[in-house]
């Protein structure tokens, strides 16, 4: 039940950012479900991946290296599910960032005392 959860509060996070971040576009509601699946995958596999191999940069960059991850991460999810595009790396920067923090936002208000963790 909580994985179900998570993920349609992903999506709604994705949906949200779709409507805040120009250059990110969502079709539709089963389109942010799909991209939600496609963020947390592509983030689990290749954003771990790409993670442990660039972590002597990450440090030199004290983590703002990662933000760069993260918006590539997007792009190439974006790249997997009809429905969901990212134009540009700026749009893929900024919507990163504002999907992670909608997304702890959203999981703080559905489990407060969980501290945005599900």
């Amino acid at each position: 039940m909580r994985l179900l959860l998570n993920w349609v509060l992903s999506a709604l996070a994705v949906w949200i950012v779709a409507h805040v971040i120009p250059g990110i576009y969502v079709s539709g509601p089963l389109a942010a479900l799909i991209a939600a699946l496609a963020i947390g995958f592509v983030n689990a596999t290749l954003g771990l991946l790409l993670k442990i191999l660039t972590f002597p940069l990450t440090l030199i960059t004290l983590g703002l290296f990662w933000f760069i991850i993260n918006a590539l991460m997007l792009k190439f999810a974006s790249a997997l599910v009809p429905g969901f595009v990212v134009h540009g790396f700026g749009a893929a920067f900024l919507g990163a960032i504002l999907l992670s923090l909608v997304n702890m936002l959203l999981k703080w208000l559905v489990h407060p005392s969980a501290g945005g963790r599900i």
